[in-house]
């Protein structure tokens, strides 16, 4: 087995960290995330697709810290409201709306609509402090319900039914939610892949530079 490396979470999103610590257990990683550091400026995620939003995040995370960085961006995507909120999920209701309000709006949107089709989709970017970066994505299917059930989860997960499980994602138990989830099953690939992962890893961080006086050389 590798000896351990940092890996920092490019995020403070509390559920998230948790929910990736807990998914990357077994691996020989440290999971570090922004919190674990000193303040350090905000990006914008002003990107256009979820690809490009966490390449930024994970790309300005690795740069200011030195260290490789993953991140994801992730949202839900509504077929009876165009694609919405799309990359707009955290934003949807106001940039300091809480889950609850985003849930509200979102139900308060589709009233009416016999379409509820929706899929969350989630793209992992793993990314070095040079830039060069590794992207993993995945997506699942579900439906809008018609009202909030379940307290476990976080964001959207009280609106979204799964039908397979017949629950929506707040109602399922977290490990059992890893399995199905567009996050996990972004983080299975990743863990799949962690020996090829930790490889490229090595061979694109930059070699470690000497600090402090160096004892001179008798000739």
């Amino acid at each position: 087995m590798p000896k351990k490396l940092t890996l920092v979470l490019a995020t403070r999103n509390a559920g998230k960290t948790k929910e990736m610590r807990r998914m990357l257990e077994g691996f020989p990683v440290e999971i570090r995330n922004l919190d674990d550091f000193g303040p350090i400026p905000t990006v914008e995620e002003d990107g256009e697709t979820f690809e490009e939003n966490a390449y930024k995040k994970a790309a300005f995370t690795a740069r200011a810290l030195g260290y490789p960085a993953l991140a994801d961006d992730s949202g839900l995507v509504v077929g009876a409201l165009g694609g919405a909120p799309g990359v707009h999920s955290a934003r949807y209701a106001g940039p300091d709306a809480t889950d609850r309000q985003r849930c509200e709006k979102l139900l308060a949107e589709m009233a009416g609509k016999a379409d509820r089709s929706a899929a969350f989709e989630c793209v992992l970017s793993l990314a070095v402090p040079e830039g060069p970066a590794l992207t993993y994505e995945a997506r699942c299917e579900g439906v809008i319900a018609e009202a909030p059930a379940g307290e476990n989860g976080f964001g959207y997960d009280p609106v979204f039914y799964f039908p397979p499980l017949g629950k929506t994602f707040a109602q399922i138990p977290r490990d059992e939610k890893n399995k199905v989830s567009h996050r996990g099953k972004a983080l299975a690939e990743f863990g799949r892949e962690f020996d090829k992962v930790f490889v490229w890893l090595n061979n694109h961080m930059p070699a470690p530079v000497p600090i402090g006086c160096q004892a001179e050389k008798k000739h």
